[in-house]
């Protein structure tokens, strides 16, 4: 079985939630997915990273989302 690297599915999250959240600017949810990335630096066991920062991103960026609709 391929392995997918850690990266790659990394990518794959920020796909999936720019496509999502396409009322935030491109950069903004790099930025939040970047960042939950890096909280998980020092995690020994890698298995379920990307789907642990792809939880927090989303909540963010759902939470920002429904702020910017607010506003409108």
């Amino acid at each position: 079985m391929a392995q997918i690297s850690e990266a790659m599915m990394i990518d794959q999250v920020l796909e999936r939630l720019s496509s999502t959240f396409s009322d935030i600017p491109p950069q903004d949810v790099t930025e939040v997915v970047r960042t939950a990335h890096a909280r998980f630096d020092s995690s020994t066991v890698r298995e379920f990273v990307p789907l642990l920062v792809e939880r927090r991103a989303r909540a963010e960026l759902s939470a920002k989302s429904s702020l910017l609709t607010w506003s409108s």
